[in-house]
């Protein structure tokens, strides 16, 4: 099981598909940088694609808080190129082909019965520490606007209350 304050698992060389291109990702080419990375069960589904776009959607404000974005499956790279170029075009982040199931297993959302990742979200720190874990039911997409809020918040090294949003009060220094 991962824990918060824990050192990201790595993952070296896996295969992606990105911007139109195959190439390999690792979590070391990220290092410096925040790292939002969410794993998704299945190309070619309902729930996936409004997520995927969400976050293509805000891809420049992840940029803005110097945050990669990079998004997971166990589907080949094949799939992925399928699929981004026919419906996601608008996608320009990596999506890994986790489909030696190592990086989903690593990070604890491997559904080992029906070979797919669950809808898992990680946000790591420049430094590959782990400071957010949020997983969902397959059913239930997750919430960008509020990936972000906790990036930011994250970001001000504070105390952060429920609902807190970039620019109001903290409560004090962590």
């Amino acid at each position: 099981m991962l824990f918060i304050d824990e050192r990201a698992p790595d993952f070296q060389d896996v295969m992606a598909y990105h911007a139109g291109e195959f190439k390999k990702i690792s979590l070391s080419d990220y290092k410096g940088k925040w790292v939002a990375l969410f794993f998704y069960p299945r190309d070619f589904t309902f729930v996936c694609p409004t997520e995927i776009r969400g976050f293509a959607k805000h891809a420049q404000d992840f940029k803005d808080l110097n945050c990669e974005i990079v998004s997971a499956s166990t589907d080949s790279e094949w799939s992925h190129k399928a699929w981004f170029e026919r419906d996601l075009p608008e996608v320009k982040f990596p999506i890994l082909a986790d489909t030696g199931h190592h990086v989903s297993r690593a990070y604890g959302v491997l559904d080992e019965k029906e070979g797919k990742a669950g809808r898992g979200l990680f946000i790591i720190d420049p430094e590959g520490m782990v400071k957010y874990i949020v997983v969902s039911a397959g059913s239930v997409g997750r919430s960008v606007n509020e990936t972000l809020r906790v990036l930011k918040a994250l970001q001000s090294g504070d105390l952060c209350p429920m609902d807190w949003s970039d620019g109001e009060k903290t409560l004090g220094k962590a």
